[in-house]
């Protein structure tokens, strides 16, 4: 009897252990597809800092902020300051998620049309650097 006990214990004690480990891994900077998949969430205002480096060095750095709308895997960012290259309101990123972070990005600038992006991502979906092997570093932090 005693044994059933511990055996009904232990079983319980593991049930609840990796519920709570499913449950922390939808953290609130995450988003479930209606496929299942979990992505994050990227919906909100960012922080961003352009750094120009090659020939466009001479532009310097600046800061910004982007508004990121995101519709299933896929967002768009638009800047939200008028920074004297472009508008508010234009915009600069756009790209596609899956469950190991962001799959594709683009970018825009004033001298050119969007172009693809290699990027990485903080496992807390919190900040989101940008090179388009072209003269730009972007990073996004979010507010």
């Amino acid at each position: 009897m005693i044994r059933k006990i511990f055996s009904f214990l232990f079983v319980l004690v593991a049930t609840l252990t990796f519920t709570s480990i499913a449950y922390s891994q939808t953290g609130k900077n995450t988003v479930r597809l209606p496929d299942g998949e979990l992505v994050c969430d990227l919906n909100g205002e960012w922080n961003t800092l352009y750094e120009p480096y090659g020939p466009m060095q001479h532009f310097g750095k600046m800061k910004s902020m982007i508004k990121i709308t995101q519709q299933g895997n896929m967002f768009v960012g638009k800047s939200m300051i008028d920074t004297g290259f472009t508008p508010a309101g234009t915009e600069k990123i756009r790209g596609e998620l899956d469950k190991d972070g962001i799959k594709k990005v683009q970018i825009t600038r004033p001298d050119k049309d969007w172009s693809d992006g290699k990027v990485e991502m903080s496992k807390d979906c919190n900040k989101i650097v940008i090179d388009d092997s072209d003269g730009l570093k972007m990073t996004l932090e979010r507010r």
